[in-house]
């Protein structure tokens, strides 16, 4: 009987200081978490302070031949010029989540499977801006669960410092609210 492989190239995108690449780090620690492959490639410069700043994140149950993508199956973006940048990048039957804060002109595509999440608002509710790129996080695995969360729990104990230890159960309340949150686009 042949082995399913499964291999998952995602693209996190947004303004810096959005927790783009915090999100791109606690999903390759919840992969390494899960024992599978993983390789993260942050792209940022002047972004930080307020440009665009992307992560690469590819989790698979195999060896990564190239942490190099050009295209993806999944692409997470924050913003218009993101959206604009990796929406022609999303493989065809791919998913595409986009925060409908910080999106004016939504995707286009009919090809692939595209997700609004208002994390930005939920982030509000919450009363707590830091918690918006786990509502995204958990909106992502709420469509794509290529890890699980009781691998993103351990992974924030690896990537948050422990003076934020007592943060955690907020994350996870924000991951499990992305879950409910996010909805597909017709």
């Amino acid at each position: 009987m042949l082995q399913q492989t499964m291999k998952t190239e995602i693209i996190i995108s947004g303004f810096g200081g959005q927790g783009v690449l915090s999100m791109g780090k606690i999903l390759a620690y919840t992969g390494l978490m899960e024992n599978k492959e993983v390789t993260w490639m942050p792209a940022y410069g002047p972004e930080q302070r307020g440009g665009t700043a992307n992560v690469t994140v590819i989790v698979s149950d195999e060896r990564i031949s190239s942490p190099i993508l050009s295209s993806y199956d999944v692409a997470v973006v924050l913003n218009q010029p993101s959206l604009d940048k990796f929406e022609p990048k999303v493989k065809p039957g791919g998913i595409l989540v986009y925060d409908g804060y910080g999106v004016i002109n939504p995707p286009k595509r009919k090809d692939i499977n595209v997700y609004r999440i208002d994390a930005m608002d939920k982030a509000a509710e919450m009363r707590n801006s830091k918690v918006f790129n786990m509502i995204v996080l958990g909106g992502l695995l709420g469509v794509c669960p290529f890890v699980g969360t009781e691998a993103v729990h351990k992974a924030l104990h690896k990537t948050l410092p422990a003076r934020h230890h007592g943060l955690i159960p907020l994350n996870m309340q924000a991951v499990e609210e992305g879950m409910k949150i996010i909805t597909k686009e017709e």
